[in-house]
């Protein structure tokens, strides 16, 4: 399986957040997974620790490229066909995080890893809770 984890995915399987289901944490965990990261969520923990909603016990930058290297995912990159995709799909919303994280996925050919309902409910976006 190939799987982009959205940002809320990435944080609880680092901090072992009992809200993320013992499935999806098994499934992120086997080594027949490659996971794949968005650069756009290492921007959006990046906000969310300035904002004081996310706490590291590092420095930011230290503790993402931390993480990053024990999750070993993929780094999807983002590309201009990406940023194009991310104005062109159908969200209720116009979080740019959102946008860009859906238009990798479909981009690359990935099951996107996310509770958010604003994407789960996306038809055309495969996604797993």
């Amino acid at each position: 399986m190939k799987l982009l984890l959205d940002t809320h995915i990435w944080l609880w399987y680092a901090f072992e957040d009992t809200r993320l289901s013992d499935d999806l944490r098994g499934v992120i965990g086997q080594d027949t997974t490659e996971v794949w990261i968005s650069p756009i969520s290492a921007w959006e923990v990046m906000l969310l620790v300035e904002k004081g909603k996310v706490i590291v016990e590092a420095e930011p930058t230290e503790w993402i490229r931390d993480s990053l290297t024990a999750l070993k995912p993929i780094d999807a990159a983002v590309t201009r066909e990406i940023a194009i995709l991310s104005r062109q799909i159908k969200l209720p919303h116009q979080d740019p995080a959102d946008r860009f994280i859906a238009a990798t996925a479909l981009h690359y050919g990935l099951q996107l890893a996310t509770v958010d309902q604003n994407l789960v409910s996306a038809e055309w976006l495969p996604t797993i809770s």
